[in-house]
């Protein structure tokens, strides 16, 4: 039954987490991320590697028919879709692959896209940026080119034509300009306008609008969650995304290693172990590749917020009656609350064991604004002279919070969840107020 939005408009959330020993997102230079704040340097997980390790964990879960927007429709963010529009023409219309990829890639940048240099195999089909859209968006233009097969390939051939003759004309003003520099020509080539124009063609109407209508958000409820930005076709729509994320970031200093690791060679390893005699098996002494990896510990303070009108809206953009935009959004909101509990970026994953991780602590509260409470750990936690950081963080966040609600009148009540039994005993110990509620469960977090 639909929820009516009778509660307030922001949803906060509030995380603390311990981690050891794990590298979940890196610099350029394959180094821990960090942030200067408090006076101390401390590490941080990006937003962008916690937005997509959710968006990723919510849509895999609705793709195998699980949680809350099981068989909802979920977006695809890739730069391939070009190249999975030409699979689908081949597999479900017969088309050759090569021709069906440059016809889709061609009709595509007929409707503002750029992608990559056409000499360079390994991305002339990838678009220059990520686009994020519906998972079918492939099979819609597929699906509209094989029914206007007649149309589009006589709109490509007259492409292809105009570009060959743009690619000729290229070519030969450079060649104009090399003989001008050497002194032996002093005036390009005039261009044979008998030759045709080196404008391409429009796109016709019927199929730039399936194109776009493709492309459009529709009803993939991630891109509602999360937004998309998309700058150059100018007439797709972009979406404001419901989700506000922030950085996390270490509550105390930030602490690091360099792991050295030595790699064994399996083949080098038998031969040693099967050696006839002593000089054999010295030959294969050693490890096969040494190398160094930096890892990181601590305990992580992170903050997420949905606007909860905001996403109605963009569902009803989407073209959602107001019921279904509001049971919808409720469904999306349990599954943002569990993902921003579950998901955990991937990265270092089969060597850290990463993704194992459980929150010491969520604090889930409902307000008329966002409430970022970073500025309870702006004081650096110091472990040797106050205790485990997990701890400290919990009960720094949650005297916070009730500091905050005692001056602030559109704080509704709070949900606590813990998977720590020690941290579980601190809030038996901490007297919390009536306002504050223990759950035991992740959907509990919101009503």
């Amino acid at each position: 039954m639909t929820e009516p939005l009778s509660r307030s408009q922001f949803l906060s959330l509030h995380l603390v987490e311990t981690l050891a020993a794990v590298l979940p997102v890196r610099d350029e230079n394959g180094q821990p991320k960090t942030l200067v704040y408090g006076g101390v340097e401390r590490h941080m997980i990006t937003s962008q590697a916690r937005r997509r390790a959710e968006r990723v964990h919510a849509r895999n879960r609705a793709n195998a028919g699980r949680g809350a927007l099981g068989g909802r429709s979920m977006g695809v963010r890739t730069r391939e879709w070009a190249l999975l529009a030409g699979r689908e023409l081949e597999s479900a219309h017969g088309w050759n692959r090569e021709h069906a990829v440059a016809v889709v890639r061609a009709v595509m940048e007929g409707c503002g896209l750029k992608f990559g240099d056409p000499q360079k195999k390994t991305v002339a089909n990838l678009t220059k940026v990520l686009v994020f859209a519906p998972s079918d968006t492939a099979v819609r233009i597929a699906a509209h080119i094989a029914a206007h097969e007649a149309a589009v390939e006589e709109w490509y051939a007259e492409y292809a034509e105009a570009l060959a003759r743009a690619e000729a004309a290229k070519k030969a003003r450079r060649a104009a300009s090399r003989k001008k520099t050497d002194g032996t020509e002093t005036e390009a080539p005039a261009e044979d306008s008998a030759s045709g124009s080196t404008t391409p063609p429009p796109l016709p109407k019927a199929t730039r609008d399936a194109v776009l209508l493709a492309l459009a958000p529709r009803d993939a409820v991630d891109i509602a969650l999360y937004g998309r930005f998309l700058a150059e076709i100018p007439d797709s729509p972009n979406v404001d995304g419901a989700v506000q994320t922030g950085h996390a970031f270490t509550v105390h200093e930030s602490e690091q290693i360099e792991d050295f690791y030595a790699a064994a060679d399996d083949a080098k390893l038998d031969r040693k172990r099967n050696a006839l005699n002593f000089l054999d098996a010295a030959d294969d002494a050693g490890a096969g590749m040494t190398g160094y990896q930096s890892l990181i510990s601590g305990t992580f303070y992170r903050h997420a917020v949905l606007d909860r009108v905001q996403l109605r809206t963009n569902l009803r953009v989407a073209g959602m009656t107001e019921e279904e935009a509001d049971q919808t959004a409720v469904e999306a909101e349990r599954e943002f609350v569990n993902a921003f509990v579950e998901a955990f970026p991937e990265a270092k994953k089969n060597s850290t064991a990463s993704t194992g991780s459980l929150p010491v602590l969520v604090l889930a509260f409902e307000g008329e604004r966002p409430y970022n409470y970073a500025s309870a750990f702006q004081r650096p936690v110091d472990e040797v002279a106050e205790g485990p950081a997990g701890p400290v963080a919990v009960s720094r966040l949650l005297r916070h919070h009730i500091f905050v609600s005692d001056r602030r009148e559109d704080l509704r009540a709070a949900k606590l969840l813990t998977y720590d039994p020690e941290i579980d005993s601190l809030l038996a110990e901490l007297r919390l107020p009536a306002s504050v509620e223990t759950v035991t469960r992740a959907e509990e977090l919101t009503s």
